[in-house]
């Protein structure tokens, strides 16, 4: 019997889920069943937990590890590049260096906005009574 190359790896993925499907059924039979109150708890680290743990996250959580995993996806390709630079030429030269601007900016972007500080201060909204109050203390 022929096999092409996508039934090769069919046959791999399916021995791969038949070895983590084995090692899920042998971790249940062997480790210990005997849950607490603490196990139980949201929370492990000795530390309990106050309230719902549904609350709502900051946005900047995931703004800086969205600019993290950018700038980690550029390290990613630039060491293979700075391996074999000089074999691929000038154009890869200026291929990257399009690229390290295109991040360099979106870098400057991000700097620029505040979305790389955590503390952003609240913006100070001026409220009509007070600006009134103010300008008759001037006057």
């Amino acid at each position: 019997m022929y096999l092409t190359n996508f039934g090769v790896v069919l046959i791999f993925f399916i021995i791969g889920a038949l070895f983590v499907a084995a090692g899920l059924f042998a971790a249940a039979l062997v480790r210990p069943k005997n849950p607490t109150e603490e196990k139980l708890m949201t929370y492990e680290s000795g530390e309990v937990p106050i309230g719902s743990p549904w609350i709502q996250f900051n946005n900047r959580f995931y703004i800086i590890g969205l600019a993290y995993l950018i700038f980690d996806v550029e390290l990613a390709l630039l060491f293979p590049w700075v391996i074999v630079y000089k074999e691929l030429g000038w154009p890869a030269f200026w291929a990257m260096v399009i690229f390290l601007i295109i991040l360099i900016l979106g870098l400057v972007y991000d700097w620029a906005k505040g979305y790389l500080e955590w503390d952003k201060p609240e913006p100070v909204i001026p409220k009509l009574d007070e600006l009134i109050i103010k300008r008759q203390k001037k006057d």
